[in-house]
């Protein structure tokens, strides 16, 4: 299904064009730098190259205004940039229109559902600000992509905000996981966070299977724990007495289904060369997310209004608020976190002779 739509969106574009409808990278004034055309994967050095994905690439070293524009360009990074831009207006109407039915106001109570809208909306973000500018240097690369895990980790945290607090049963939270759910949730944020960004400082390509390991174990170990009163109540709780138990399953399927696109090069692994613009596997793995996304949103508000005149008395004013305090705690170790291992990149002697690759 993510395929078909993937290549429904291709084949726009290109009637388009053949309508006579120039691409909108064209329309720049002439006074603007213009995004020079895509070049094929020996073109550029071996950090910027994907596997199986053999053209495509944007030129290094450009003008930065270049990799913005290029956000009208075809490139083999369009859809990634374009899925994520477009699920942000998309969560922000779902907002507007569920605040609207439920009566929302922004209180203690509520305030872990506003958190997880931002942390959503910082990680959509992050993700399009890295997959539109990395291609511009080495050091870029490195930066803007560890900039997108902080985002991750913010959004891991953000999910488990709501997840406690709206969705947890009275026994989940009883049990000993519920009563160390949020600390061990933003240790676990911090250190998928700080692994992914250790990976890949530390592994070149090609890469090896220790890379991706080291990417999935911490945010698998954080996904489950974030997911876990989730997976209670659907299993506790009757879905016929339950509407948004339905968009808990929906959330829970398309994160599985996005994490096995992410875990693997398919399909473009069985096609090289023929999904370099549309049905990467990534791509796919970013539609995906942003239907989890949008579901978790569905429930959370549902979850919300079914008990919210009883969360100040059953969590308290002080556990909220300090719970609520550790997201931007959570965001700032991760931009330290990101920023210390971008300067030991930067300042490693073998990256100066991959610039010339």
């Amino acid at each position: 299904m993510a395929g078909i739509i993937l290549q429904y969106v291709s084949t726009l574009t290109l009637n388009l064009k053949h309508l006579g409808f120039p691409p909108l990278s064209d329309r720049i004034p002439s006074s603007l730098p213009s995004p020079e055309s895509t070049v094929k994967a020996s073109q550029v050095p071996n950090l910027f190259r994907e596997p199986y994905i053999l053209s495509g690439y944007r030129p290094v070293q450009q003008d930065w205004r270049c990799y913005l524009f290029s956000l009208f360009q075809r490139h083999n990074e369009s859809l990634n940039v374009w899925t994520h831009v477009l699920a942000a207006p998309v969560l922000l109407l779902r907002w507007w229109a569920n605040a609207g039915a439920v009566g929302y106001t922004l209180d203690t109570v509520s305030l872990p559902l506003l958190l997880f809208l931002l942390s959503s909306l910082t990680y959509l973000f992050l993700s399009v600000m890295a997959h539109l500018f990395h291609s511009h240097s080495e050091h870029a690369h490195y930066f803007f992509f560890f900039m997108d895990y902080t985002g991750v980790a913010l959004y891991q945290y953000g999910c488990s905000l709501g997840h406690y607090f709206y969705t947890s049963e009275p026994s989940w939270r009883e049990s000993h996981v519920g009563l160390s759910f949020l600390p061990a949730s933003a240790f676990l944020a911090w250190l998928s966070c700080a692994a992914c960004c250790f990976a890949k400082s530390r592994y070149r390509r090609p890469y090896p299977v220790q890379r991706k390991i080291c990417q999935i174990i911490p945010n698998a170990l954080a996904y489950l724990l974030g997911v876990s009163p989730v997976v209670h109540r659907l299993f506790t709780v009757s879905w016929t007495q339950e509407p948004s138990l339905l968009f808990h399953a929906l959330q829970v399927a398309s994160f599985l289904l996005s994490a096995l696109f992410f875990s693997c090069p398919i399909p473009e692994r069985f096609f090289a060369g023929h999904c370099d613009f549309v049905g990467q596997g990534h791509q796919i793995f970013h539609l995906f997310l942003s239907l989890c996304t949008v579901f978790q949103l569905e429930a959370l508000f549902q979850d919300y209004a079914r008990q919210r005149r009883t969360l100040v008395e059953v969590f308290g004013e002080r556990q909220g608020g300090w719970a609520c305090v550790a997201l931007p705690a959570l965001f700032v170790c991760c931009i330290l976190t990101a920023l210390l291992v971008t300067r030991h990149v930067s300042r490693r002697p073998g990256d100066k002779r991959e610039k010339g690759e």
